[in-house]
C-alpha cells in the first residue's frame, strides 16, 4: 500500500517527500511569491497615505473588506496594490479576520463527481450563502470518499479526515489530514496506528477518537484509539465490545455513541456501543437507542436527533428515560434533498447537504413547558432550502461539517 511519509508528528504540505506518493500539479506550490503579498507592505503603503476606501478610515475600510465573500476576491485583488495585499493571500486574510474577531459560520462539504469519482471540498458561507473551494487534499486521486472519517473542532476553524481507502486496491488507509481555516492549508499529521475505514469518530475535550471500521483484509475492527492534536500522537484505548463497522456515531454527554445502522432489508438488529473516556470502557447501547437509529444524527439542545432515511425523512429525537425516539413536529425534510445526503449541526440548526449540494437547514425549536423535565422535551422542525448553482450538480455530497471564520 503506498503511503505518506512525515517528517515529524505534523509536517506541511509542502514538505511532503515520499515517492511512493503521487500529488496532482495542483499541490505544487509556486517557487516564488510576489512580494506584494507580504503584509510589510500594506503597512508601508498605509503610511504613504494611500487609504484602503477613500473616505473611510482604514480600520472601517479593513471591517468591510473583510466581509467580502471569498468567490470575489480575485476581482478584488485587480483594485490596487493595498487590495492585492489583503485579498492575494488567503492566510493574510484570515488571520486578519481572526485578529478582528470575526467568527462566521462557513460548512464544509465533503463531495465527489458521480461520474469521475474526484474527490473535492466545497465550502458555503452561511452568511453571504456563496460557495468556494478549498485545496485540495494531499492523498491518492482514486479513494472512496465515503470510507473517510471527517470530524471537527467548529470554535478553532480545524478539520480533520481520517482514514480511508484506495478504492484501486480495496486497501483502508492510516492517512490523518488537518485543514485549518486561518492558514486555508493541509497538514499531514502522525498516522493512525490501524489503517480503517467506514469507522467511527468524534471530537471529546479536544481529542479525536476514532473506533472500528474495516481492517486492511477488510475484517471489523474492535480497536479504538485516540489522537491528542497538540501533542500531534495516538494511543490506544480500550477495544470495542465486539467487531463491526460503522454506520454512523455521535458524542452525547461526553459518550461516543457507535452505531452499526440498518442495512436494507432488516434482515439484522443492529449492534450499537458507547465508550466512555472517563473510564476508559465501552458499553452496550441500549436497546430502543439502537434499533431506533435508522438515520443520520446531530446533538443539539443536548439530546441526540435523527434525519431517517427510512421513514419518510422525517427528523426524530431520542428520549433517554423511556429508551424510544419521538417524531420531531413539523414538516418531513424537503423534497429538493434528494439521496444520499449528509447532515451536521450548528447551535440550534440542522444542515443537510443532499445531492447536487442543495442545502435544507432546519431551525429546531423547543417545545417544552416551564417546569417540565429537560429529558422530556418536545421539538418542531422548521425548514428553508438554499439552492446550490449549476455548476455543483455532479456532486454528491459524502460529508459536512461546520467551522467558524
Amino acid at each position: 500500500m503506498q503511503r505518506v511519509r512525515v517528517s515529524s508528528y505534523q509536517a506541511p504540505v509542502h514538505k511532503l517527500g515520499d515517492s511512493q506518493m503521487t500529488l496532482s500539479p495542483k499541490f505544487r506550490l509556486a517557487a516564488t511569491q510576489s512580494s506584494l503579498l507580504d503584509p510589510s507592505i500594506e503597512l508601508e503603503l498605509s503610511f504613504r497615505g494611500e487609504p484602503l476606501i477613500p473616505g473611510l478610515p482604514d480600520d472601517v475600510a479593513l471591517q468591510c473588506l473583510l466581509r467580502v465573500p471569498v468567490d470575489k476576491h480575485a476581482t478584488c485583488k485587480a483594485v490596487c496594490k493595498r487590495w492585492y495585499s489583503l485579498f492575494g493571500s488567503k492566510e493574510h486574510f484570515f488571520t486578519r479576520r481572526k485578529e478582528l474577531g470575526f467568527h462566521d459560520q462557513w460548512l464544509f462539504v465533503f463531495a465527489h463527481h458521480k461520474c469521475t469519482g474526484k474527490i473535492e471540498w466545497k465550502v458555503l458561507d452561511l452568511t453571504q450563502f456563496s460557495w468556494h473551494t478549498i485545496p485540495a487534499m494531499p492523498c491518492k486521486d482514486k479513494v472512496c470518499p465515503q470510507g473517510f472519517r471527517c470530524t471537527a473542532i467548529p470554535h478553532q476553524g480545524v478539520l480533520f479526515v481520517c482514514g480511508g481507502v484506495a478504492s484501486d486496491v480495496d486497501c483502508p488507509l492510516n492517512l490523518v489530514l488537518k485543514y485549518e481555516v486561518c492558514r486555508n492549508r493541509w497538514t499531514v499529521m502522525s498516522k493512525m496506528i490501524t489503517a480503517r475505514s467506514f469507522f467511527a469518530s468524534g471530537i471529546i475535550d479536544g481529542l479525536v477518537y476514532v473506533a472500528g471500521g474495516n481492517s486492511t483484509d477488510m475484517f471489523e475492527l474492535n480497536s479504538s484509539e485516540v489522537l491528542d492534536p497538540n501533542k500531534g500522537t495516538w494511543r490506544s484505548v480500550a477495544n470495542m465490545g465486539t467487531n463491526m463497522a460503522s454506520y454512523d456515531a455521535a458524542v452525547l454527554n461526553g459518550k461516543l455513541l457507535v452505531t452499526e445502522g440498518w442495512f436494507w432489508p432488516f434482515y439484522v438488529v443492529p449492534r450499537g456501543q458507547v465508550y466512555d473516556p472517563a473510564t476508559d470502557n465501552w458499553e452496550n447501547m441500549a436497546t430502543g437507542l439502537r434499533e431506533g437509529w435508522t438515520g443520520s444524527s446531530v446533538v443539539i439542545y443536548g439530546h441526540l436527533f435523527v434525519v431517517t432515511e427510512h421513514e419518510r425523512t422525517k427528523v426524530k429525537v431520542y428520549d433517554s428515560e423511556t429508551d424510544s425516539w419521538c417524531t420531531v413536529e413539523g414538516p418531513p425534510l424537503p423534497e429538493q434533498i434528494c439521496k444520499p445526503f449528509c447532515v451536521h449541526c450548528c447551535d440550534n440548526r440542522i444542515y443537510v447537504v443532499g445531492r447536487h449540494l442543495h442545502l435544507a437547514v432546519g431551525h429546531i425549536s423547543s417545545l417544552c413547558s416551564r417546569g417540565s423535565s429537560r429529558k422530556s422535551c418536545r421539538f418542531s422542525v422548521q425548514w428553508q432550502v438554499v439552492d446550490a448553482p449549476e455548476t455543483l450538480f455532479d456532486l454528491t455530497p459524502s460529508s459536512a461539517q461546520v467551522l467558524f471564520a
